[in-house]
């Protein structure tokens, strides 16, 4: 299997993350998330993303994204990229969190119509750019912002609070908690009534309701891109 296992039926794409790791948000894994949606959209298929057990996703690769190199401020675009596109993607998104879920992974739990996580088990759902020493990327700030409460918001960004599940779910990371033995049974079983709605109004719905947060997002991308091109720009020229 490579990083992303895709399969569809009955109108579900599902798209199961596994790296054998943590699940790390690299190139080669966002390139393999996003040929599964593209085949998804040519389908009309309602979407179940998912992670290895114990896992959904540790965040961007921080090898890649700390090396300061063009390479990093690409991986950063290519991550809002991607929840931007989750955010409005045509057909109705359910994240089945698998596990922890850090950072940008915790951001992509956070972009999907309807999130269901495990309810038995001591995984977390953390921003922990803070306490890891960084400010927090605009884009991500905006993709809490338009889900979280807000209550948790300035806890879950600011304070990098760290959310088992059923904080998590009364935070709004989580809209339903189910046994880790049901879990992808459940969001495939979700994913299939979600598909029953009316594609055009679903579609049209999901944008207009979306659609400040989205603007929101895309410019915060563009702004967070920038500044990070400019700080490895200053990096290389300081010979750092």
């Amino acid at each position: 299997m490579g990083l992303v296992e895709s399969t569809s039926a009955d109108g579900v794409t599902t798209l199961v993350m596994d790296d054998g790791k943590a699940n790390a948000l690299t190139f080669e894994m966002f390139e393999a998330l996003a040929a599964g949606l593209d085949r998804a959209e040519a389908a009309g298929d309602a979407v179940v993303l998912a992670g290895r057990p114990g896992r959904f996703s540790g965040g961007f690769h921080l090898p890649t994204l700390t090396g300061f190199t063009p390479a990093a401020a690409d991986l950063l675009e290519t991550g809002f990229l991607l929840s931007h596109r989750l955010l409005s993607f045509p057909r109705p998104t359910v994240v089945a969190c698998t596990g922890h879920a850090y950072a940008m992974g915790s951001f992509l739990v956070l972009s999907a119509d309807l999130r269901l996580g495990v309810a038995d088990q001591p995984y977390r759902i953390t921003a922990n750019e803070v306490a890891i020493g960084m400010t927090l990327p605009r884009a991500a700030t905006e993709i809490c912002r338009q889900r979280l409460s807000p209550a948790a918001f300035p806890r879950a960004t600011a304070l990098a609070e760290v959310f088992e599940p059923a904080a998590a779910m009364a935070a709004g990371w989580l809209d339903e908690l189910v046994p880790e033995a049901d879990l992808l049974a459940a969001a495939t079983a979700r994913a299939h009534q979600l598909a029953a709605l009316d594609a055009k109004a679903h579609r049209e719905t999901k944008l207009r309701a979306r659609a400040d947060a989205l603007d929101a997002i895309a410019a915060a991308t563009v702004a967070d891109v920038e500044e990070f091109r400019r700080v490895i720009a200053q990096v290389a020229a300081d010979g750092g």
